[in-house]
């Protein structure tokens, strides 16, 4: 089993290599700035999304606007879309529509978000690093597709495409996760703490990814915090 976990993360870090592993402990590094690489994640989606929760990780020295998370269908390319325009600042999309979180400038460290949206109130969550953030109202009635590409390090302006490349991502992406509902407020911390968690849609110990370009995975170098 050893040699077979051995070329399991062989293939993963080759760009193109469809994977699913547990990536405990790793990390998304994309090299270069900007950047033309992304992430396809694999999600078994059955039916539309009317409550979801997308948690991840960043490591990163940019300043400049970079999305995280982009979650596009053909009838909707920012259906989900986690965006930071600005060290100070983060919004989230929902059906093409927005709203922005203003947090504190981070401090050279990595960041742990959470967001969260329910179709029946249009209640939108923001947690960082484990603290929740005022909640806002996001397309309240709406219900995200099910048909999806979604993507690490690019922005979609088309279904699986039109990438600005000074919108992307440069550094380390870690601790992915999308649940089909909302978390409690106990589990948003656990999701920060890396806890025991809920199933997902798509989960870090089991994801199922293809690499494309200059990204490769690889050993985290420092402990985060709430690990």
């Amino acid at each position: 089993m050893g040699s077979l976990r051995l070329w399991l993360a062989v293939l993963a870090g080759l760009s193109g290599v469809t994977a699913q592993e547990d990536l405990y402990r790793k990390v998304f590094v994309f090299r270069t700035d900007p950047s033309d690489a992304y992430v396809v994640l694999r999600a078994k989606l059955e039916q539309p999304l009317l409550n979801f929760t997308v948690c991840l990780r960043s490591y990163t020295d940019l300043t400049r606007p970079h999305s995280l998370f982009s979650y596009a269908t053909k009838a909707q390319d920012n259906e989900i879309l986690l965006f930071k325009p600005k060290p100070t600042e983060y919004r989230f999309y929902v059906g093409g529509k927005s709203v922005t979180f203003r947090v504190p400038e981070s401090r050279g460290d990595w960041e742990h978000v959470c967001a969260s949206w329910e179709s029946a109130t249009g209640i939108a969550e923001f947690w960082l690093n484990g603290k929740p953030w005022p909640r806002k109202g996001l397309q309240r009635g709406y219900a995200v597709g099910a048909e999806a590409m979604i993507m690490l390090g690019q922005e979609q302006d088309a279904f699986g495409g039109g990438f600005d490349v000074y919108n992307s991502f440069t550094g380390e992406l870690a601790d992915v996760h999308l649940w089909d509902t909302g978390l409690s407020p106990d589990k948003m911390r656990a999701a920060y703490q890396s806890l025991r968690l809920p199933p997902a849609l798509l989960a870090w110990r089991s994801l199922s990814y293809e690499t494309k370009g200059d990204v490769v995975v690889k050993p985290r170098l420092r402990e985060v915090l709430g690990r």
